[in-house]
Protein backbone atom coordinates (compact mmCIF):
# COMPACT_ATOMS: atom_id res chain seq x y z
CA UNK A 1 0.00 0.00 0.00
CA UNK A 2 1.46 3.59 -0.66
CA UNK A 3 1.14 6.02 2.22
CA UNK A 4 -1.10 8.76 2.05
CA UNK A 5 0.64 11.85 1.76
CA UNK A 6 2.38 10.76 -2.19
CA UNK A 7 5.36 12.47 -3.75
CA UNK A 8 4.36 12.62 -7.48
CA UNK A 9 7.17 13.37 -10.00
CA UNK A 10 6.02 15.79 -13.08
CA UNK A 11 8.15 15.51 -16.53
CA UNK A 12 6.37 18.56 -18.28
CA UNK A 13 6.75 17.64 -21.95
CA UNK A 14 8.83 20.55 -24.25
CA UNK A 15 5.88 20.96 -26.96
CA UNK A 16 2.48 21.12 -25.95
CA UNK A 17 -0.21 19.61 -28.79
CA UNK A 18 -3.15 22.21 -27.55
CA UNK A 19 -2.27 24.65 -30.13
CA UNK A 20 -3.27 22.13 -32.74
CA UNK A 21 -6.80 21.33 -31.32
CA UNK A 22 -9.65 21.98 -33.30
CA UNK A 23 -11.85 23.04 -30.93
CA UNK A 24 -15.04 23.52 -32.87
CA UNK A 25 -14.88 19.44 -34.21
CA UNK A 26 -13.95 17.75 -31.37
CA UNK A 27 -14.47 14.41 -31.50
CA UNK A 28 -15.40 12.08 -28.02
CA UNK A 29 -12.49 10.41 -27.01
CA UNK A 30 -9.90 10.95 -29.45
CA UNK A 31 -8.17 13.88 -28.51
CA UNK A 32 -5.37 13.41 -26.00
CA UNK A 33 -3.85 16.10 -23.58
CA UNK A 34 -0.24 16.42 -23.14
CA UNK A 35 0.76 14.08 -20.37
CA UNK A 36 -0.37 10.67 -19.11
CA UNK A 37 0.39 9.46 -15.00
CA UNK A 38 1.92 5.66 -14.46
CA UNK A 39 2.35 3.80 -11.47
CA UNK A 40 3.89 -0.23 -11.32
CA UNK A 41 3.03 -2.59 -9.55
CA UNK A 42 5.59 -5.45 -8.47
CA UNK A 43 6.81 -7.68 -5.43
CA UNK A 44 3.68 -7.03 -3.85
CA UNK A 45 4.09 -2.68 -3.79
CA UNK A 46 3.25 -0.35 -5.69
CA UNK A 47 5.79 2.30 -7.18
CA UNK A 48 5.57 6.17 -6.76
CA UNK A 49 3.20 8.01 -9.95
CA UNK A 50 5.07 10.07 -12.20
CA UNK A 51 3.36 11.95 -14.48
CA UNK A 52 5.20 12.25 -18.12
CA UNK A 53 4.46 13.29 -21.51
CA UNK A 54 1.65 11.30 -23.72
CA UNK A 55 3.27 8.57 -25.21
CA UNK A 56 2.64 5.17 -26.70
CA UNK A 57 3.79 1.66 -24.54
CA UNK A 58 5.66 -1.14 -25.40
CA UNK A 59 4.54 -3.87 -24.11
CA UNK A 60 5.61 -7.62 -24.16
CA UNK A 61 4.01 -10.44 -26.62
CA UNK A 62 2.87 -12.48 -24.05
CA UNK A 63 1.71 -9.77 -21.26
CA UNK A 64 -1.02 -11.35 -19.74
CA UNK A 65 -3.60 -8.57 -20.00
CA UNK A 66 -3.79 -9.31 -23.74
CA UNK A 67 -4.20 -13.01 -23.28
CA UNK A 68 -6.57 -13.41 -19.84
CA UNK A 69 -7.81 -10.16 -19.67
CA UNK A 70 -7.10 -8.43 -16.36
CA UNK A 71 -7.94 -4.68 -16.60
CA UNK A 72 -10.28 -2.43 -14.98
CA UNK A 73 -11.26 0.91 -15.80
CA UNK A 74 -12.92 4.06 -14.81
CA UNK A 75 -14.78 7.07 -16.61
CA UNK A 76 -14.24 10.30 -14.94
CA UNK A 77 -15.34 14.17 -15.59
CA UNK A 78 -13.18 17.87 -14.85
CA UNK A 79 -15.39 20.84 -15.47
CA UNK A 80 -14.33 24.27 -15.40
CA UNK A 81 -16.18 26.89 -13.77
CA UNK A 82 -17.32 30.62 -14.75
CA UNK A 83 -14.81 31.97 -12.12
CA UNK A 84 -12.00 29.66 -13.52
CA UNK A 85 -11.59 27.22 -10.78
CA UNK A 86 -11.67 23.06 -12.11
CA UNK A 87 -13.82 21.12 -10.21
CA UNK A 88 -14.07 17.23 -10.16
CA UNK A 89 -17.76 15.14 -9.16
CA UNK A 90 -17.56 12.94 -6.62
CA UNK A 91 -14.33 11.10 -7.52
CA UNK A 92 -14.29 9.33 -4.34
CA UNK A 93 -16.95 7.51 -5.52
CA UNK A 94 -14.94 6.74 -8.86
CA UNK A 95 -12.02 5.55 -6.62
CA UNK A 96 -14.14 2.97 -4.29
CA UNK A 97 -15.89 1.70 -7.33
CA UNK A 98 -11.81 0.84 -8.55
CA UNK A 99 -11.56 -0.79 -5.71
CA UNK A 100 -14.18 -3.36 -6.06
CA UNK A 101 -13.16 -3.91 -9.40
CA UNK A 102 -9.65 -4.61 -8.59
CA UNK A 103 -11.23 -6.88 -5.72
CA UNK A 104 -13.19 -9.04 -8.22
CA UNK A 105 -10.83 -9.16 -10.82
CA UNK A 106 -7.96 -10.58 -8.73
CA UNK A 107 -5.92 -7.18 -8.86
CA UNK A 108 -3.68 -5.27 -6.53
CA UNK A 109 -6.12 -1.83 -4.81
CA UNK A 110 -5.17 1.86 -4.69
CA UNK A 111 -6.40 3.83 -1.81
CA UNK A 112 -9.22 6.12 -2.30
CA UNK A 113 -7.17 9.17 -1.05
CA UNK A 114 -4.15 8.10 -3.59
CA UNK A 115 -6.08 7.37 -6.36
CA UNK A 116 -8.08 11.19 -6.25
CA UNK A 117 -4.74 12.62 -5.86
CA UNK A 118 -3.71 11.18 -8.88
CA UNK A 119 -6.22 12.31 -10.64
CA UNK A 120 -6.21 15.59 -9.11
CA UNK A 121 -2.64 16.40 -9.96
CA UNK A 122 -2.77 15.13 -13.44
CA UNK A 123 -5.86 17.22 -13.85
CA UNK A 124 -3.82 20.31 -12.56
CA UNK A 125 -1.05 19.93 -14.96
CA UNK A 126 -3.11 19.71 -18.05
CA UNK A 127 -5.91 22.00 -16.73
CA UNK A 128 -5.47 24.38 -20.03
CA UNK A 129 -6.96 21.54 -21.63
CA UNK A 130 -10.11 21.78 -19.87
CA UNK A 131 -12.40 23.40 -22.82
CA UNK A 132 -14.03 26.89 -21.67
CA UNK A 133 -17.37 25.73 -23.61
CA UNK A 134 -21.24 25.40 -22.40
CA UNK A 135 -21.41 21.24 -22.67
CA UNK A 136 -17.96 20.73 -22.83
CA UNK A 137 -14.95 18.86 -20.31
CA UNK A 138 -12.42 17.01 -19.58
CA UNK A 139 -12.82 13.55 -19.72
CA UNK A 140 -10.62 11.25 -17.54
CA UNK A 141 -9.72 7.20 -17.71
CA UNK A 142 -8.08 6.13 -15.00
CA UNK A 143 -7.05 2.34 -15.73
CA UNK A 144 -5.24 -1.05 -14.65
CA UNK A 145 -4.18 -3.70 -16.60
CA UNK A 146 -2.16 -6.83 -15.26
CA UNK A 147 1.49 -6.80 -17.07
CA UNK A 148 3.27 -10.35 -16.20
CA UNK A 149 5.26 -11.92 -19.24
CA UNK A 150 4.64 -15.57 -20.30
CA UNK A 151 1.80 -18.00 -21.23
CA UNK A 152 0.00 -19.67 -18.11
CA UNK A 153 -3.61 -18.92 -16.36
CA UNK A 154 -3.24 -16.91 -13.15
CA UNK A 155 -3.34 -13.69 -11.49
CA UNK A 156 -0.49 -11.41 -12.72
CA UNK A 157 2.32 -10.40 -10.01
CA UNK A 158 2.95 -7.41 -11.85
CA UNK A 159 0.40 -4.34 -12.62
CA UNK A 160 0.58 -0.90 -14.14
CA UNK A 161 -1.94 1.83 -13.40
CA UNK A 162 -2.75 4.38 -15.84
CA UNK A 163 -4.62 7.88 -16.03
CA UNK A 164 -4.91 10.24 -19.29
CA UNK A 165 -7.06 12.72 -19.96
CA UNK A 166 -9.24 13.80 -23.46
CA UNK A 167 -10.84 17.15 -24.01
CA UNK A 168 -14.70 15.97 -25.19
CA UNK A 169 -18.08 17.69 -25.94
CA UNK A 170 -21.46 15.63 -25.41
CA UNK A 171 -21.12 12.27 -25.98
CA UNK A 172 -24.96 11.90 -27.43
CA UNK A 173 -26.00 14.95 -28.50
CA UNK A 174 -29.24 14.71 -29.63
CA UNK A 175 -32.10 12.37 -27.59
CA UNK A 176 -31.26 8.50 -28.39
CA UNK A 177 -33.11 5.08 -29.51
CA UNK A 178 -33.03 2.13 -27.78
CA UNK A 179 -33.91 -2.00 -28.11
CA UNK A 180 -35.16 -4.06 -25.12
CA UNK A 181 -32.40 -7.19 -25.89
CA UNK A 182 -34.09 -10.37 -25.13
CA UNK A 183 -31.63 -12.73 -26.65
CA UNK A 184 -27.99 -11.72 -25.48
CA UNK A 185 -26.68 -11.13 -22.04
CA UNK A 186 -24.73 -8.78 -20.55
CA UNK A 187 -23.68 -9.91 -17.36
CA UNK A 188 -25.11 -12.95 -15.19
CA UNK A 189 -25.49 -13.40 -11.49
CA UNK A 190 -22.02 -14.82 -9.77
CA UNK A 191 -20.02 -13.52 -12.91
CA UNK A 192 -18.24 -10.01 -13.06
CA UNK A 193 -20.98 -7.75 -13.85
CA UNK A 194 -20.82 -4.78 -10.77
CA UNK A 195 -16.78 -4.61 -11.81
CA UNK A 196 -15.94 -1.93 -14.38
CA UNK A 197 -13.54 -4.36 -16.77
CA UNK A 198 -12.96 -4.26 -20.51
CA UNK A 199 -14.48 -7.87 -20.99
CA UNK A 200 -17.99 -6.78 -20.29
CA UNK A 201 -17.70 -4.38 -22.74
CA UNK A 202 -16.35 -6.66 -25.42
CA UNK A 203 -19.08 -9.25 -24.90
CA UNK A 204 -21.71 -6.91 -25.48
CA UNK A 205 -20.35 -5.13 -28.81
CA UNK A 206 -21.86 -8.12 -30.97
CA UNK A 207 -25.31 -7.50 -29.73
CA UNK A 208 -24.78 -3.74 -29.86
CA UNK A 209 -23.79 -4.17 -33.13
CA UNK A 210 -26.87 -5.69 -34.39
CA UNK A 211 -29.47 -3.43 -32.88
CA UNK A 212 -27.73 -0.32 -34.67
CA UNK A 213 -27.81 -2.15 -37.50
CA UNK A 214 -31.45 -1.65 -36.77
CA UNK A 215 -31.50 1.48 -36.30
CA UNK A 216 -31.14 1.77 -32.17
CA UNK A 217 -28.16 3.85 -30.40
CA UNK A 218 -27.81 0.65 -27.71
CA UNK A 219 -29.75 -2.02 -25.85
CA UNK A 220 -31.30 -2.21 -22.68
CA UNK A 221 -30.29 -5.14 -21.23
CA UNK A 222 -32.18 -7.53 -19.73
CA UNK A 223 -31.54 -10.49 -17.20
CA UNK A 224 -29.80 -13.71 -18.18
CA UNK A 225 -32.29 -15.73 -16.75
CA UNK A 226 -35.56 -14.87 -17.53
CA UNK A 227 -35.13 -11.62 -19.79
CA UNK A 228 -38.24 -10.38 -18.05
CA UNK A 229 -36.23 -7.69 -15.67
CA UNK A 230 -34.28 -4.59 -16.90
CA UNK A 231 -30.92 -3.94 -16.25
CA UNK A 232 -28.99 -1.32 -17.71
CA UNK A 233 -28.07 -0.22 -21.08
CA UNK A 234 -25.00 0.02 -23.24
CA UNK A 235 -23.14 2.74 -21.18
CA UNK A 236 -25.30 3.99 -18.46
CA UNK A 237 -27.95 3.03 -15.99
CA UNK A 238 -31.41 3.34 -16.76
CA UNK A 239 -33.89 5.48 -15.12
CA UNK A 240 -37.76 5.86 -16.13
CA UNK A 241 -40.76 7.85 -14.93
CA UNK A 242 -44.20 6.57 -14.29
CA UNK A 243 -46.83 9.21 -13.22
CA UNK A 244 -44.63 11.35 -11.41
CA UNK A 245 -42.15 8.69 -9.92
CA UNK A 246 -38.78 7.76 -10.99
CA UNK A 247 -38.24 4.16 -11.13
CA UNK A 248 -34.83 2.46 -11.73
CA UNK A 249 -32.78 -1.32 -11.42
CA UNK A 250 -31.58 -2.00 -8.04
CA UNK A 251 -27.63 -2.26 -7.96
CA UNK A 252 -28.07 -4.86 -5.39
CA UNK A 253 -27.56 -7.17 -7.92
CA UNK A 254 -23.93 -8.30 -9.30
CA UNK A 255 -25.07 -7.96 -12.56
CA UNK A 256 -25.63 -4.43 -12.46
CA UNK A 257 -23.05 -2.03 -12.87
CA UNK A 258 -23.06 0.68 -9.79
CA UNK A 259 -23.36 3.97 -11.29
CA UNK A 260 -22.27 6.85 -10.23
CA UNK A 261 -24.26 9.46 -12.23
CA UNK A 262 -27.70 7.34 -11.20
CA UNK A 263 -27.04 7.05 -7.68
CA UNK A 264 -26.48 11.17 -7.99
CA UNK A 265 -29.73 11.32 -10.16
CA UNK A 266 -31.81 9.08 -7.42
CA UNK A 267 -30.23 11.21 -4.42
CA UNK A 268 -31.03 14.64 -6.06
CA UNK A 269 -34.46 13.48 -6.72
CA UNK A 270 -35.12 12.62 -3.06
CA UNK A 271 -33.54 15.94 -2.12
CA UNK A 272 -35.92 17.72 -3.95
CA UNK A 273 -38.75 15.93 -3.11
CA UNK A 274 -39.33 13.30 -6.17
CA UNK A 275 -40.40 9.90 -5.14
CA UNK A 276 -37.99 7.35 -6.02
CA UNK A 277 -38.20 3.41 -6.02
CA UNK A 278 -35.02 1.39 -6.92
CA UNK A 279 -36.08 -2.03 -7.37
CA UNK A 280 -36.49 -4.78 -9.87
CA UNK A 281 -37.85 -3.86 -12.94
CA UNK A 282 -40.09 -5.63 -15.27
CA UNK A 283 -40.31 -5.42 -18.90
CA UNK A 284 -43.70 -6.01 -18.82
CA UNK A 285 -44.09 -3.18 -16.40
CA UNK A 286 -42.42 -0.55 -19.09
CA UNK A 287 -44.85 -1.65 -21.67
CA UNK A 288 -48.11 -1.60 -19.50
CA UNK A 289 -47.22 2.18 -18.95
CA UNK A 290 -46.39 3.26 -22.01
CA UNK A 291 -49.95 1.28 -23.27
CA UNK A 292 -51.56 3.35 -20.44
CA UNK A 293 -49.95 6.63 -20.93
CA UNK A 294 -47.95 6.74 -18.00
CA UNK A 295 -44.51 6.24 -19.28
CA UNK A 296 -43.74 10.00 -18.99
CA UNK A 297 -39.98 9.65 -19.43
CA UNK A 298 -37.17 7.55 -19.82
CA UNK A 299 -33.21 8.05 -19.60
CA UNK A 300 -29.88 7.06 -19.27
CA UNK A 301 -27.46 8.44 -16.52
CA UNK A 302 -24.03 7.86 -16.79
CA UNK A 303 -20.58 9.85 -16.80
CA UNK A 304 -19.71 10.01 -20.27
CA UNK A 305 -23.79 10.64 -21.34
CA UNK A 306 -24.74 12.57 -18.16
CA UNK A 307 -28.45 12.25 -18.72
CA UNK A 308 -29.63 11.22 -21.88
CA UNK A 309 -32.82 11.25 -23.21
CA UNK A 310 -34.60 8.31 -24.41
CA UNK A 311 -36.77 8.74 -27.37
CA UNK A 312 -37.67 5.70 -28.71
CA UNK A 313 -37.50 2.24 -27.27
CA UNK A 314 -37.93 -0.71 -29.38
CA UNK A 315 -39.57 -4.12 -27.81
CA UNK A 316 -40.10 -7.30 -30.20
CA UNK A 317 -41.16 -5.63 -33.26
CA UNK A 318 -42.75 -2.51 -31.67
CA UNK A 319 -41.53 1.05 -31.58
CA UNK A 320 -42.44 2.77 -28.34
CA UNK A 321 -42.03 6.36 -28.85
CA UNK A 322 -42.02 8.60 -26.05
CA UNK A 323 -43.52 11.92 -25.08
CA UNK A 324 -41.66 15.08 -26.15
CA UNK A 325 -37.81 16.38 -24.33
CA UNK A 326 -39.82 19.68 -23.32
CA UNK A 327 -42.59 17.75 -21.13
CA UNK A 328 -40.08 16.29 -19.32
CA UNK A 329 -39.79 18.50 -16.15
CA UNK A 330 -38.42 16.28 -13.88
CA UNK A 331 -35.23 14.78 -15.63
CA UNK A 332 -34.62 18.35 -17.35
CA UNK A 333 -34.62 19.68 -13.67
CA UNK A 334 -32.26 17.27 -12.29
CA UNK A 335 -30.00 17.43 -15.37
CA UNK A 336 -29.76 21.34 -14.80
CA UNK A 337 -28.98 20.88 -10.75
CA UNK A 338 -26.15 18.75 -11.64
CA UNK A 339 -25.12 20.79 -14.31
CA UNK A 340 -25.27 24.21 -11.98
CA UNK A 341 -23.47 22.20 -9.05
CA UNK A 342 -20.41 21.88 -12.03
CA UNK A 343 -20.49 24.88 -13.31
CA UNK A 344 -20.67 26.82 -9.97
CA UNK A 345 -24.09 28.36 -11.13
CA UNK A 346 -26.19 26.63 -8.36
CA UNK A 347 -26.09 25.11 -5.24
CA UNK A 348 -24.05 22.08 -4.06
CA UNK A 349 -26.01 20.88 -1.11
CA UNK A 350 -24.01 17.77 -0.90
CA UNK A 351 -20.76 18.92 -1.46
CA UNK A 352 -19.88 16.92 -4.49
CA UNK A 353 -17.43 19.00 -6.51
CA UNK A 354 -14.10 19.14 -5.50
CA UNK A 355 -12.16 21.61 -6.33
CA UNK A 356 -8.84 20.94 -8.11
Amino acid sequence: MLKEAIDIKVNLTTSSNLPKVDWDNLPFGKVFSDHMLTMDFADGKWSEPVISPFANLSLHPSVSVIHYGQTVFEGMKANRRDNGDVILFRPDMNAQRFVESCERMCMPTIPVDVFVECVRKLVEVDKNWIPNKEGFSLYIRPFMFAMDEGVGVKPSDTYKFMIFTCPVGAYYSKPVDVKIEENYTRAAVGGVGRAKTAGNYAASMYPAKLVQDQGFNQAIWTDGVTHEYIEESGVMNVVFQINDKLITPSEDSDTILRGITKRSVVELAKHIGVPVEERRVKVQEIIDAYKNGSLKDAFGAGTAATIAHIQRIGYRDDILTLPSIESRTISLDIKKRLDDMKNGTGEDPFGWCVTV
